[in-house]
C-alpha cells in the first residue's frame, strides 16, 4: 500500500540529497537534486522550446549511464552555466568520472525562464554558477518549497509558481518513488478561476489545502477559459508564450538500466498533463529527468516498470500542486494563498 513518505519530499528516494539557493534580488535560484552515489538516470524532453545541458549524454545509446547530481535553475540559458558550479562542489569532493588523473563529475542540467519577474538581471556575469555552488553545499534531506531554489522566480498561469516535492513509498516492499518540480508553466494549475487544484484527485492527506470536491462537471470546461482573470493584462510574461517551462525530477529506489530510466521519465511526464493545462506547448521547454538509485530489487516483475512510472506521474503533478500551494507572492505574481484567501 502505498502512501506519502515520512517527508513527503523527493529525498523520501534513498541515496538522494536536494541544496537550494536563492538571490532575492534576482528573483531568481538554483535547485541541485545530489546522488550520494552515482545513480542511473535518462531524461524526457515534451516542450517545443527546451534549454538543457547533457541530456544527449542521458539516452540509453549513450555511454554514460550514471549521474552525479542533477542541476533544476532558472535564468533561462544564462542558468545553465549553474552545473559549472555544482559541477565544482562534486569536484572537490572527489566525486565523478576518473579518466586518468582527471575526475569530471556528470551533470545533467534544465533551465526555466523567469527574466521578466521584476528582479535585477543586470548582471556582468552571470550568477548561477556560484548559486549551484552553493546550492550543492546546502543539499539535505529536508528543504524549503514554493518560493525556494529554482521555484523562487518561476509563475504558473496567473498564479506565483514555486518549487514543489511530494513521495510514494510502500513500507512492506521497501520500493520509493518521489518528484521534485519548479512550476514555471504557461498554463494554468487550478480549474477554471476555483481554488481547487486540476490534481486535486491525488492529493494525500491535505497536501495542497485538503479541499471539498470542485462543483460536479467543472473539470470539463475548457482550461483557459477563466472565471476570473486575477492577473494584470499587462503582464508580459503572462502574455508572452516563450516566458514559460516546467522542469521535474522522478527518482526511484529501483534497479533499473538506463532505458528503463527513459522510459519512467517519459511515464512520468503524464503527471504534468494532469496538474496543468496547457502543457508540453511548442513555446514550453517541459522537460523531466529520472533516476533511479538502485537500491530496490524489482525481481522478474515485468509489470513493475509500469507501476513505478504510474506512482511517477502522480507523484509529479501532486508536486505540481504543492509548489503552487506553498508558494508566496513575489512582485506582481500573486500565490494561491493569497488569491483564494485560504
Amino acid at each position: 500500500m502505498f502512501q506519502a513518505g515520512p517527508r513527503n519530499l523527493l529525498t523520501d528516494v534513498d541515496g538522494l540529497l536536494v541544496g537550494n539557493a536563492e538571490n532575492a534580488t534576482l528573483r531568481s535560484g538554483v535547485s541541485v537534486v545530489l546522488c550520494e552515489t552515482p545513480s542511473v538516470a535518462s531524461v524526457d524532453v515534451r516542450g517545443g522550446a527546451p534549454g538543457t545541458r547533457e541530456t544527449d549524454l542521458l539516452d540509453p545509446s549513450c555511454w554514460v549511464d550514471r549521474v552525479d547530481a542533477i542541476c533544476l535553475s532558472g535564468g533561462s540559458a544564462f542558468g545553465l552555466s549553474a552545473a559549472d558550479g555544482v559541477m565544482r562542489w562534486l569536484r572537490e569532493q572527489g566525486r565523478g568520472i576518473a579518466i586518468g588523473d582527471v575526475v569530471v563529475p556528470i551533470v545533467p542540467a534544465a533551465i526555466l525562464f523567469d527574466l521578466l519577474n521584476g528582479g535585477d538581471k543586470k548582471w556582468e556575469w552571470p550568477p548561477y554558477r556560484e548559486l549551484g555552488y552553493q546550492a550543492s553545499g546546502r543539499a539535505a534531506h529536508d528543504f524549503a518549497l514554493g518560493n525556494a531554489g529554482a521555484g523562487l522566480g518561476a509563475k504558473a498561469g496567473d498564479l506565483k509558481g514555486g518549487l514543489g516535492s511530494a513521495s510514494a513509498v510502500d513500507p512492506q516492499s521497501g520500493l520509493q518513488v518521489g518528484a521534485l518540480v519548479a512550476v514555471n508553466a504557461r498554463g494554468y494549475t487550478t480549474m477554471n478561476g476555483l481554488p481547487h487544484f486540476w490534481a486535486w484527485s491525488l492529493e494525500q492527506a491535505g497536501e495542497f489545502g485538503g479541499l471539498e470536491p470542485p462543483p460536479r462537471g467543472v473539470g470539463l470546461a475548457v482550461s483557459h477559459a477563466r472565471a476570473d482573470l486575477t492577473h494584470d493584462p499587462a503582464d508580459a510574461v503572462r502574455h508572452d508564450p516563450r516566458a514559460n517551462t516546467t522542469i521535474a525530477v522522478i527518482a526511484t529506489n529501483a534497479r533499473l538500466d538506463k532505458a528503463s530510466a527513459q522510459r519512467l521519465a517519459m511515464m512520468a511526464q503524464d503527471g504534468l498533463a494532469r496538474a496543468i493545462r496547457p502543457v508540453h506547448t511548442p513555446q514550453d521547454g517541459d522537460t523531466v529527468f529520472a533516476i533511479a538509485t538502485g537500491r530496490h530489487d524489482l525481481g522478474a516483475d515485468p509489470l513493475a516498470l509500469g507501476e513505478i512510472g504510474t506512482l511517477a506521474a502522480d507523484c509529479l503533478a501532486r508536486a505540481v500542486a504543492r509548489g503552487v500551494y506553498h508558494a508566496r507572492t513575489l512582485g506582481a505574481a500573486q500565490s494561491w494563498k493569497e488569491v483564494f484567501g485560504r
